[in-house]
């Protein structure tokens, strides 16, 4: 049976790809191990394991991490709460 939830590491792994223009193949980004978080720092390095990023400090998306982070950001954009004005 699939599990019911997102565990906490895979909460940060969406978290970063949520920081990534997935339009831009120029665009990267760099998670310092001496600054940041160490959830960010694990969970960027798993990302680079699973083929989601160029390195394990980050870099680029690959062809696969773009996919990720445009579903991601697509899933975000739908839970995030719509903003009624009247």
């Amino acid at each position: 049976m699939p599990q019911s939830r997102f565990t906490p590491e895979q909460l940060d792994e969406l978290n970063l790809l949520c920081l990534f223009n997935p339009d831009s193949t120029q665009e990267g980004l760099k998670v310092h191990t001496g600054t940041a978080a160490p959830e960010a720092v694990a969970a960027v390095a798993r990302l680079h394991a699973k083929g989601l990023v160029t390195q394990a400090d980050g870099g680029y998306l690959t062809t696969l991490g773009r996919e990720a982070a445009v579903h991601t950001q697509a899933l975000r954009g739908i839970l995030d709460p719509v903003e009624l004005t009247t």
